[in-house]
């Protein structure tokens, strides 16, 4: 049997689970491909024969990690339904994405060894922050050829959107000074960062300030 026939995607999962549970465990820098080995139930040759290095295994942690993150955030979306309806269930599952358990020892991990390992850095954002962004600015592009949106630059307004959805919650859980945060606190940010992007960007006779209430004053 070739070495292209031995490796399987279960395999892979059993690597990619054993090296979410040592980077959570050691950090970046203190899971050796040893340990990594050890708590995925591999052999170190096993692992080596999937990844070159640590470097190219975190880059494939983080890949299917934000990628699964991120399909789950336009999961059935329905690409006709009025904009105060599906605006916000997209936006709380982007705060939820931002705010999980994963999602903050990603984040944590990177920015603790982004000096030393500028290439984790660089990793994540591909993976996660550039294709949240890229699939957010094509749902905008696709609601202002329906007419419902009026952006002149929908990268640009993504990036507006996300920065909304890091109000008040995403900053204390990234430091710890919040161990949990309710989900009436997530619905306020979400509604109220929906109601500014909205009051810019909505077409005339769209969903805008006039259907939103006051939710984001």
């Amino acid at each position: 049997m070739s070495l292209l026939e031995a490796l399987s995607p279960e395999k892979e999962r059993q690597i990619l689970d054993g090296a979410a549970r040592a980077f959570a465990a050691d950090g970046y820098e203190g899971a050796s491909m040893s340990r990594i080995a050890a708590v995925a139930g591999v052999s170190k040759g096993t692992l080596y024969n999937y990844f070159a290095g640590k470097r190219e295994l975190f880059a494939a942690f983080v890949h299917r990690e934000c990628s699964g993150q991120i399909t789950l955030i336009f999961d059935d979306i329905d690409a006709n339904a009025a904009l105060e309806a599906v605006l916000p269930l997209i936006c709380r599952r982007m705060l939820d994405m931002l705010t999980s358990d994963t999602g903050l020892l990603i984040y944590r991990m990177v920015v603790a060894e982004a000096a030393k390992f500028p290439e984790l850095a660089e990793a994540f954002f591909e993976a996660g922050p550039r294709r949240a962004l890229a699939a957010m600015a094509r749902w905008i592009e696709g609601q202002c050829r329906a007419g419902r949106l009026e952006v002149t630059d929908p990268s640009f307004a993504a990036e507006q959107l996300f920065g909304l959805m890091q109000t008040r919650v995403l900053m204390r859980r990234r430091l710890r000074l919040a161990q949990s945060v309710d989900d009436a606190e997530l619905d306020r940010v979400v509604a109220a960062g929906v109601w500014v992007f909205l009051r810019a960007y909505a077409a005339p006779g769209h969903a805008g300030s006039d259907t939103l209430g006051d939710s984001g004053r």
